[in-house]
C-alpha cells in the first residue's frame, strides 16, 4: 500500500475555507451561525470569523441534514435540540464507512 501523508489540520479555518470546505457561499454559513446556538466562532482583531475544527464538524452535520438528506431548518432545530451528541456519533459513523467505501474501491481499481 502506497504511503500517504497524514492531513494537516489547522486550528482555525476563515470562512471562506469553511465555505469553500461545504461548497456553500460564505452568506449561508453566517446564516446557520445565527441560527444554531451551538456554533460560537471566535473572532479576530479584524473581526473575521475563525471556525475550529469542532465548528466545521458541526457545520458538517448541519449541511448533511439540509442539503443531503433534504430536512428543512426547522427540522434540523427540532432534531439537534439537546441531541448533538448524537449526531456527531452518526457523523462520525458516516464519514468512517465513506473512509471504508473509497478505500474498497481504490484496492478494487488496482486489481
Amino acid at each position: 500500500m502506497p504511503y500517504k501523508e497524514k492531513k494537516i489540520e489547522k486550528l482555525y479555518y476563515s470562512i471562506g475555507e469553511v465555505s469553500g470546505m461545504l461548497d456553500v457561499p460564505v452568506s449561508t454559513v453566517r446564516f446557520w451561525e445565527n441560527e444554531f446556538d451551538i456554533l460560537k466562532p471566535m473572532k479576530n482583531k479584524k473581526g473575521n470569523r475563525m471556525f475550529t475544527s469542532a465548528d466545521v464538524k458541526n457545520l458538517m452535520i448541519i449541511h448533511r441534514l439540509l442539503k443531503e438528506e433534504g430536512m428543512t431548518m426547522a427540522g434540523v432545530k427540532k432534531k439537534l435540540t439537546g441531541k448533538w451528541d448524537e449526531a456527531d456519533h452518526k457523523f462520525e459513523i458516516s464519514e468512517s464507512l465513506q473512509k471504508i467505501k473509497g478505500l474498497l474501491n481504490e484496492l478494487r481499481d488496482n486489481i
